[in-house]
């Protein structure tokens, strides 16, 4: 579970198959790529992605990227792409309940560990994008796992911007995309608003307008202690993280 710095200039790279591949050397078969979208917004679920690789998978479909530097029609048109060309995938979410009820980290793991529970394998590695290990449960690992009736959780490699490195990772994070922003755009019209077919739950200027005079619905996540001025307490960062909605 060791992180890796942020390579130079990452942000000008197209993302390869160069570091699941060197992975796979080292004896990792099968690889799954994840990463989350939704922890910043306001409303609606966090979202976590899987993408999962062998060998036989190869150069990832043209044109994938981190999901932020995608336009929505440029994601939607990779995803049928990418579910094609993967040994294997999952979206899994955690409401804004769980979220409220559990805290943000152990709800992306549970989205994570529900994305992991649709693929019909076992991934030998999960690369997660960032430094921080939101995956694994501190249950389950070591002397605490033989306590456990399930299977131990798969071995976690971190690695600062993966979604940029990675074609994985970049893949998985299209797929959560373009899967909440669909759900967003499903719970719109009960609740029109707050303009979520808009902003996908993510402070924007309507979004907080609707807030200040209506107060939140029971899709936000009442546990930040959202206003109409868009603060959030301690567990999020309400905004769309620096990417296209």
């Amino acid at each position: 579970m060791t992180a890796t710095a942020t390579p130079r200039r990452a942000a000008a790279r197209r993302p390869s198959l160069r570091v699941e591949r060197t992975l796979q050397r080292e004896g990792y078969g099968v690889l799954v790529g994840m990463d989350e979208v939704g922890r910043g917004a306001l409303a609606g679920p966090v979202t976590v992605g899987v993408v999962a690789i062998d060998t036989s998978c190869r150069t990832a479909p043209a044109g994938v990227r981190d999901s932020k530097l995608l336009a929505p029609a440029a994601r939607e048109r990779l995803a049928p792409r990418i579910r094609r060309w993967c040994l294997g995938h999952g979206v899994g979410h955690a409401s804004a309940a769980e979220i409220d009820d559990i805290g943000i980290m152990a709800a992306l793991r549970l989205a994570g560990e529900r994305a992991l529970a649709q693929l019909d394998l076992r991934p030998d590695l999960v690369l997660l994008d960032g430094n921080h290990d939101w995956l694994t449960d501190p249950r389950r690992v070591g002397l605490l796992a033989l306590t456990e009736d399930t299977a131990p959780p798969p071995p976690v490699r971190t690695m600062i911007k993966a979604d940029l490195r990675c074609s994985s990772v970049a893949a998985a994070s299209v797929l959560a995309k373009v899967t909440r922003d669909a759900l967003m755009v499903d719970l719109a019209p009960g609740h029109a608003a707050y303009r979520w077919e808009q902003n996908k739950g993510y402070a924007a200027p309507e979004h907080l307008d609707a807030l200040r005079a209506l107060g939140p619905s029971d899709h936000h996540r009442r546990s930040w202690r959202i206003t109409g001025n868009g603060v959030v307490a301690g567990t999020g960062i309400g905004t769309d993280e620096g990417g296209l909605l």
